[in-house]
């Protein structure tokens, strides 16, 4: 497997991981009327707000970013790009990312956007390197 293989198995569970940030305060009040609600999770989430909202806003947003990254990483692959290239694109995919989310959750909106066009860059760079 390739590191821009690897890079795409990454970017898939980092909605996962904003799901549990979203989640985590809650899961310590399950079964409290304020608590975490397995039965109806999307509708709890939609009550939150700060910085769990946040986390779930920035889980919905990387479900976003995921096809246009996976579909420039094995457009790349498949074109016979230079592998190091598309691996160094591909990290600094996740690495744009993984710093979006930890700026969405701690509410930077101006660098979060900035951030997120270098992810942007990231992924539409890798349709064009080969």
């Amino acid at each position: 497997m390739t590191l821009a293989n690897t890079a795409i198995l990454i970017a898939c569970l980092l909605p996962i991981v904003c799901a549990l940030l979203a989640k985590v305060k809650g899961f310590s009040r399950m079964g409290r009327s304020d608590g975490y609600d397995n039965n109806n999770p999307r509708a709890w989430l939609a009550k939150q707000s700060g910085w769990q909202a946040r986390a779930n806003a920035a889980q919905a947003n990387s479900f976003e970013a995921l096809p246009l990254f996976i579909a420039g990483v094995l457009v790349a692959q498949q074109m016979h790009a230079p592998q190091e290239l598309v691996n160094n694109l591909a990290l600094g995919f996740v690495a744009a990312r993984v710093v979006y989310i930890g700026l969405y959750v701690a509410n930077l909106a101006t660098l979060r956007s900035l951030v997120w066009g270098a992810g942007l860059a990231c992924s539409v760079a890798l349709f064009f390197i080969a």
